[in-house]
């Protein structure tokens, strides 16, 4: 899930850079701190989306920097357990699909995409159902729902399953509301 997020902290502006527009320092400081990061609560911070107050500096003996208060605003990436989420198969490999959500790539198992028995395909790279015959490859767009999540420090791993209804290859979602819909009719 995406999130505007206001923040604030300290910045260390180095003497060096007082003649240099000050929001402008304070921003390229700030993205250098926050940017590519991964926290706990926020997420990954995607960007420093704007710099909205800077409070007045102070010196501390010794050091002839300013240290400022600052409010900002980041974009930050956040994906949360049992959340539906969509995206596109960037690589397939012999144990499942890799799922690009935002900045993330997620992981579907072979067990996690289909109820059916799936072969991989070494020349085509793809994944095969064997009674279904459905297909998956790079560049699908699939929907599917996060069962793992693991953090550690800055490296985010997901996992995903696409073996509940309305799940999985969004071709194969329309399939099945399209039988869905000619059984009802068929009841009338």
């Amino acid at each position: 899930m995406y999130k505007l997020v206001k923040l604030e902290d300290i910045v260390r502006i180095p003497p060096d850079r007082f003649k240099d527009d000050q929001k402008e320092v304070v921003t390229d400081i700030l993205r250098e701190q926050y940017e590519g990061k991964w926290d706990k609560e926020l997420g990954m911070v995607l960007c420093v989306q704007d710099v909205l107050e800077i409070g007045e500096g102070r010196v501390i003996h010794g050091d002839g920097a300013s240290y400022n208060n600052v409010t900002f605003n980041v974009l930050t990436f956040l994906p949360k357990l049992h959340e539906v989420i969509e995206g596109h198969v960037v690589e397939i490999v012999e144990f499942g699909v890799f799922v690009r959500i935002g900045p993330v790539d997620a992981l579907a198992h072979v067990s996690q995409i289909t109820n059916d028995y799936i072969s991989y395909d070494k020349k085509q790279h793809t994944l095969t159902g064997k009674e279904t015959k459905h297909v998956i490859k790079e560049g699908d767009y699939v929907r599917a729902r996060i069962v793992t999540l693991s953090t550690k420090e800055d490296v985010v791993k997901v996992g995903l399953t696409m073996r509940q209804p309305y799940l999985g290859k969004i071709e194969w979602i329309d399939e099945e509301k399209k039988k869905t819909q000619e059984k009802k009719e068929e009841k009338k």
